[in-house]
């Protein structure tokens, strides 16, 4: 397998698979938030969710083969790993605590984070269009959260430690893509990720109910087919493309909070929201002008 292939070969595929793993990475967020409010710590969530997707791992590289995990850069994949592993339990922490359509829109910070440390980390050029429409969706991120008012709630802090973490990883990607195959990153995040989150599982570990075991294997299994189709996204379609579908994760989240645990979006919420997404979409926007394709991967993929 070919550590990267062109972008553009099947756009019709690539949608599909972003608007499926859209739709299953929503549903284990919200399996995940009913774990953490059944008393399950972030760390025992993400550790289970790992796991579990040993099982999908274990069965891709039986059908490409063990030669696609060769790797130039061990260090880089505990890296990324490691970051991938507090991206996740920070959001698990947060999610638990959060309107779940809240905590996807905040998660949404994550591509303006990409931008804004693309520069000083990957030497490229942010332009000032750019800029402003990173300063935008920050600040619908404030009109989001409410800062110093009675309506803020500090949990919310940890989603956007969450995006930092995501976002800091999706720049490692980048640097690492030219090298590495998919099935690489994809299985060493895996390993690396559940093998980082298991000294803290081991410490709050809570015995899981009957009922907890189907969750847990639930959030394994769908999690890691969601992940892997966000990659089949951005190797068979552009990410001017692709990333557009991403947001529908808030419609999702939306109709999942309410059907679950009947929260309704106040209007501040859905303002700030609006802003994120629009920013997103601009810098998206700007980038694909800009580089032609753009084939980075932007979502809050697990």
């Amino acid at each position: 397998m070919k550590p990267q292939s062109a972008a553009g070969d099947r756009p019709a595929f690539g949608m599909a698979c972003i608007t499926f793993s859209v739709f299953i990475f929503a549903i284990t967020d919200a399996v995940a938030k009913w774990l953490g409010q059944e008393g399950f710590a972030a760390p025992q969530i993400v550790f289970c969710r790992y796991l579990v997707g040993l099982g999908p791992v274990a069965f891709l590289v039986w059908r490409v083969g063990p030669a696609a995990l060769k790797t130039r850069h061990p260090l880089l994949h505990a890296l990324r790993a490691g970051l991938i592993f507090l991206a996740l339990v920070t959001f698990f922490a947060g999610l638990s605590r959060l309107p779940l359509a809240e905590a996807i829109a905040v998660a949404f910070t994550a591509p303006l984070f990409v931008t804004a440390l693309s520069g000083p980390l990957l030497g490229e050029r942010v332009g000032a269009r750019r800029w402003l429409a990173v300063a935008a969706g920050f600040l619908g991120a404030l009109v989001m959260l409410r800062p110093g008012t009675e309506a803020f709630r500090p949990e919310a802090l940890f989603i956007l430690a969450s995006a930092m973490a995501f976002s800091l990883a999706m720049i490692l990607t980048r640097r690492m893509a030219a090298t590495e195959t998919n099935v690489a990153l994809f299985s060493y995040t895996t390993i690396g990720a559940g093998l980082a989150s298991l000294p803290l599982a081991l410490y709050f570990w809570q015995v899981p109910a009957a009922e907890h075991y189907g969750g847990f294997v639930f959030l394994g299994l769908l999690g890691s087919v969601a992940a892997f189709l966000v990659i089949l996204a951005y190797r068979f379609a552009p990410a001017a493309v692709v990333a557009p579908f991403e947001y529908t994760a808030l419609i999702w989240g939306a109709i999942l909070g309410w059907l679950f645990w009947r929260e309704q979006p106040q209007a501040s919420a859905l303002l700030g929201a609006a802003i994120i997404v629009a920013a997103g979409l601009y810098i998206l926007y700007r980038e694909s002008r800009s580089r032609g394709s753009d084939k980075r991967p932007n979502s809050p993929a697990k």
